[in-house]
């Protein structure tokens, strides 16, 4: 006899819950049986959670293989959203913005999108108004880039495959191949910094935030006038900031890792 939590309990959630997370780095793409093989559900079963999810669009098909698509990236943006991480980066993020005069802003991917999650205001204003829940191109911005460049590479494959690099200045990257080398670099030196690719005469500089896994989550990121911060005064004055901040998220979110 079920109790009455059992009564509640929603076992088709689960398997198909089990089904998204039997996909990783080390499986980016399965086949019905593999599937079947690693959740220890029927093949009927899982046939049936992977059209379902097939058709939401959180998994696509190719042959006799199964993938996951960019839009899974959904399921994390509503916790990434939430007060509990913009709770933990609100004191840092205030700590950035009175020690650098500058807005502070806490974002996320959602697609091909880099959304700011939270955002703490300088008095002076950028040309551009922008808010919480803005999104921007992620392949233009340096929060963008440092979340992009956080991904595995088969889930950063898929998400590179939907972007169009369009000019957005007569700076911006010209093509994708040109993107993934900037992305290259970014993984490399952990942060990054673009350089009037989205907006002439803005200046843009993006640190990690990561989760107790070690996994890219946020991005903590300040845009500048060009004509008051020269590339090396961003270096030397700004990056130091926002990287020690961005760090001192992750480790209130359980991360553990070294500074490159």
């Amino acid at each position: 006899m079920k109790t009455e939590d059992q009564k509640d309990y929603v076992q088709s959630l689960e398997r198909g819950l089990s089904v998204i997370l039997a996909f990783s780095d080390h499986h980016p793409q399965l086949t019905l049986t593999e599937v079947a093989e690693l959740t220890g559900l029927s093949r009927p079963t899982v046939r049936r959670l992977l059209l379902t999810l097939e058709q939401l669009g959180y998994v696509r098909s190719e042959g006799r293989h199964f993938s996951l698509t960019p839009h899974v990236l959904a399921l994390g943006y509503a916790y990434l959203s939430s007060l509990n991480l913009t709770q933990v980066a609100q004191p840092y993020m205030e700590e950035v913005t009175k020690i650098t005069g500058q807005t502070c802003s806490l974002s996320a991917l959602d697609g091909h999108d880099a959304v700011f999650v939270a955002r703490v205001p300088a008095k002076q204003v950028m040309s551009v108004t922008l808010t919480t829940g803005t999104r921007l191109p992620a392949f233009a911005t340096s929060m963008g880039r440092v979340l992009l460049a956080g991904l595995p590479d088969h889930q950063l494959d898929e998400v590179l495959a939907g972007i169009t690099v369009s000019p957005l200045t007569a700076h911006t990257v010209p093509d994708l191949a040109t993107l993934r080398e900037r992305l290259a670099e970014v993984r490399r030196q952990g942060w990054a910094l673009v350089d009037q690719e989205f907006e002439e005469g803005v200046r843009s500089l993006s640190a990690p935030v990561r989760d107790a896994g070690g996994r890219v989550i946020a991005t903590l990121s300040m845009s500048v006038p060009a004509r008051q911060y020269s590339i090396d005064d961003i270096k030397a004055r700004l990056l130091p900031v926002i990287r020690d901040n961005a760090q001192e998220i992750s480790k209130r979110l359980g991360a553990s890792f070294h500074r490159s």
